[in-house]
Order: C-alpha cells, then sequence, then structure tokens
C-alpha cells in the first residue's frame, strides 16, 4: 500500500430512512436501561430483607448495570473501530434482550447481579457503536442535529418505558424486566436496516494531518470528567426518588411517571440542542446545563409536594438534555476519525461511572442528612459550580493559549 495519509469520511450517501429509524431506536434502549427497575426497588428490598446487605444490594441491582457499562464501553470502542458499527450493534441488541429478560426468572439477589452486569456490556456497545455511526454518517450542523435527536430518542426511552415499568411494578415487582425484549424487535430492524448502508470510505488527506491543538487530551479528559459529575448529581432521581416519594405517599406508578417527567424535558432539551449550539459556544451551553441542574435539584430538595418535586425534575432534566449532546458533538470533533469509536466510549465511560457511583457517594449524605437535604447540598454544590465555571474557563483557556 501506498504510504499516503488516510482518514475517514462521511459517507456521500445519505443514510436511508429505515437505517436512521434503526440508530434511533437503539438509542432509545439505553439511557434508561438501568432505570426500569425504578419503581420495583422499594418491593425487592422487601422480598430480598433476608439477604445480607439488601438495602445496598437492591440498590446495585439498578447502578452494577452501570458500572458494566462504564469498564466494558472502552473495549466497545475498539470493537467498533476495527471491526464495525454494524456487527457490534446488532449482537449488542441480542445480549440486551437475553440479559434484561433474565431477570424476571432468577430468584437470588447475586445471580440478578450478575444478570444487569451482562445488560450493561450491551448498553455501553450500543451506545458507543450507535455514537460512532452518527458520526459516521453526518458532519457540521447536520452532525448537531442528529446527535440532539439520538439524545431525544434516549430520553423519550424513559419516557415511555418508565411509566409502563411503574404500571407493571404495580402489579409484579419482576414484571418490568419483559420490558428488555424490545430489543429483540430493534435488533431485526438493524440487521434489515444497516445491511445496505454504505462502509465508510478512506479518502486520502490533502495534506499534512492537521495538528492536535495544545490540551486536547486535557479537554477530553475534562470533557469525561464533567460527564461524570452532572449524571452522579442527575441519577439521584432513579436511585433516591422513589423513597423520597415514598414518604409523601407516592407509589410505583407514582415513581415512574415523575422520573419520566424528567425524562422527557430532558428530551425537550435535547431537541433544543442543534439550535442553542448555534447561538451560544459549547462552554456557555456547559455552564447553562450545571445551572439548570443544580436549580432543579434545589426544587426538589426544599420540595412540600409531589407537585413542587416534579417541577424540579423537569428542570434539571432540561440542563442534561444539553449537556450530551454537547459533549458527544465536541468529542467528535476533536476525535482524529479513525479513533472515534474509542474516543466517544470514553464518554459513555463517564455517564455510566457516574450512574454507578451515585448511591455510593450520595448515601452516606443521605444518611446524615435525609434524602430531601441531599437533593438541596446537591443542588448548592452545582449551583455554584455553575458560577465558577467561566472564570475555570477563562483561566484554563489561558494556561492553554
Amino acid at each position: 500500500m501506498a504510504s499516503v495519509s488516510t482518514q475517514l469520511a462521511p459517507s456521500q450517501r445519505a443514510p436511508s430512512l429505515p437505517a436512521r429509524g434503526a440508530i434511533l431506536a437503539a438509542a432509545m434502549l439505553t439511557i434508561m436501561a438501568p432505570a426500569i427497575i425504578s419503581p420495583s426497588l422499594p418491593a425487592m428490598r422487601e422480598v430480598f430483607a433476608d439477604t445480607s446487605g439488601a438495602d445496598l444490594l437492591v440498590r446495585f441491582a439498578l447502578t452494577v448495570t452501570s458500572l458494566a457499562i462504564a469498564v466494558s464501553a472502552p473495549v466497545a470502542g475498539l470493537v467498533a473501530d476495527r471491526l464495525g458499527r454494524r456487527p457490534l450493534l446488532v449482537s449488542s441488541l441480542v445480549l440486551y434482550a437475553i440479559s434484561g429478560t433474565a431477570g424476571f426468572f432468577v430468584t437470588d439477589l447475586y445471580l440478578l447481579l450478575v444478570t444487569r452486569a451482562l445488560l450493561g456490556i450491551a448498553v455501553g456497545a450500543i451506545m458507543t457503536a450507535v455514537s460512532a455511526t452518527i458520526t459516521d454518517w453526518f458532519d457540521g450542523p447536520r452532525r448537531a442535529s442528529f446527535l440532539g435527536l439520538q439524545q431525544a430518542f434516549a430520553s423519550l426511552g424513559g419516557v415511555v418505558f418508565l411509566p409502563l415499568a411503574g404500571l407493571l411494578a404495580s402489579v409484579s415487582w419482576r414484571a418490568p424486566f419483559w420490558i428488555y425484549l424490545a430489543s429483540a424487535g430493534v435488533a431485526a430492524l438493524a440487521i434489515r436496516a444497516l445491511r445496505q448502508e454504505p462502509p465508510v470510505k478512506r479518502t486520502p488527506a490533502s495534506g499534512p494531518s492537521r495538528p492536535r491543538r495544545s490540551g486536547t487530551t486535557g479537554g477530553i479528559l475534562g470533557m469525561y470528567a464533567l460527564a461524570l459529575v452532572a449524571t452522579l448529581a442527575f441519577y439521584m432521581a432513579p436511585t433516591q426518588l422513589p423513597f423520597l416519594l415514598s414518604s409523601h405517599g407516592g407509589g410505583p406508578i407514582l415513581t415512574g411517571a415523575v422520573i419520566a417527567g424528567s425524562t422527557l424535558s430532558s428530551a425537550i432539551g435535547a431537541l433544543a440542542f442543534p439550535a442553542l449550539r448555534r447561538r451560544l459556544r459549547p462552554a456557555t451551553i456547559t455552564t447553562v446545563s450545571i445551572a439548570l441542574l443544580g436549580a432543579g435539584w434545589l426544587l426538589v430538595g426544599t420540595a412540600d409536594a409531589v407537585a413542587q418535586i416534579a417541577a424540579g425534575l423537569l428542570v434539571g432534566g432540561v440542563g442534561v438534555g444539553f449537556v450530551v449532546p454537547n459533549l458527544n458533538l465536541r468529542l467528535s470533533e476533536l476525535a482524529h476519525p479513525h479513533q472515534r469509536g474509542r474516543v466517544l466510549s470514553g464518554l459513555v465511560t463517564g455517564i455510566f461511572l457516574g450512574q454507578f457511583l451515585s448511591p455510593l457517594v450520595v448515601q452516606p449524605l443521605v444518611q446524615s442528612t435525609g434524602i430531601a437535604a441531599a437533593f438541596t447540598w446537591t443542588g448548592i454544590a452545582m449551583a455554584a459550580a455553575a458560577a465558577l465555571a467561566p472564570w475555570v474557563i477563562r483561566r484554563t483557556r489561558a494556561a492553554v493559549g
């Protein structure tokens, strides 16, 4: 082969409508995957009360999925870059259906944790394959728009599935596990729709590779850290809110509906992201996102009624809806094209490591102050971070440039 520098370029032919539908349907299965069993947590705690450490282990049944996603996503990124997006996506959708529905049948809490970890491996691979495929397909404003759609559909998955999970949990705590079977239908669609999609072409570069800007690696790591912290705070909703709503007399149906409301507002924020990106710098969008999340959690923590809790979740959800597509877009712009799978998988790791760490980090605060006060203090911390963000950004730019 000639020693000519090559790089990946988006396909010249626009992806078909079924192909886009398959990618967006797969996105719907991702963010909400660990939280589907959230309305079942109080009942699960009672069922497994005889198991040592059941109170914390039941919460882990939700968050161990997030840990498995975080640990396995970098491997998924390597597979996506070396073997292709479609094989990774299809095989992961099948694993998702098998491991997710397995939770209906197991009767041992530790075995349940194993199935939840396998589900996490599937989710990490699906998210990585979806993000890498989108950045292969599109460039410029179209990439920003479709990344916004990806996050919107991921949030809409919560709007659709979490209320359904709450309804099913009111019948049996095991019933929500059947929701994961939806992945089998998405796998069938992906097998058919993505078969005819052209591979991403390698085209000769017009000149020497563009040098990476000073501080790019640090910027990428900083975005991973931001994703971790924002998700750690936001994931207080599915891990702590069921117990807070129980103190207000709310049951599993109400819990599912209220948490779904936050994912709906996240979808709205994601849909608004492309227009916001045209008007604001990425750093400004980040500051606004953190401020909204902090304001939302302050509303939740100081609430004396379910309506105010719901309002706080709506505000916080909008902030998260801005964060994820903003980081996805920035990372896709900074990454070398042939390394996008690996770079974007790091964002998946940051997001879901934040989910896993959320109950571990927040639980001592809950035990010392109570659940409501934990939301209040987290909101104060996020608001303070938003206030300091412009100063930190200016200092970072000065150090780099």
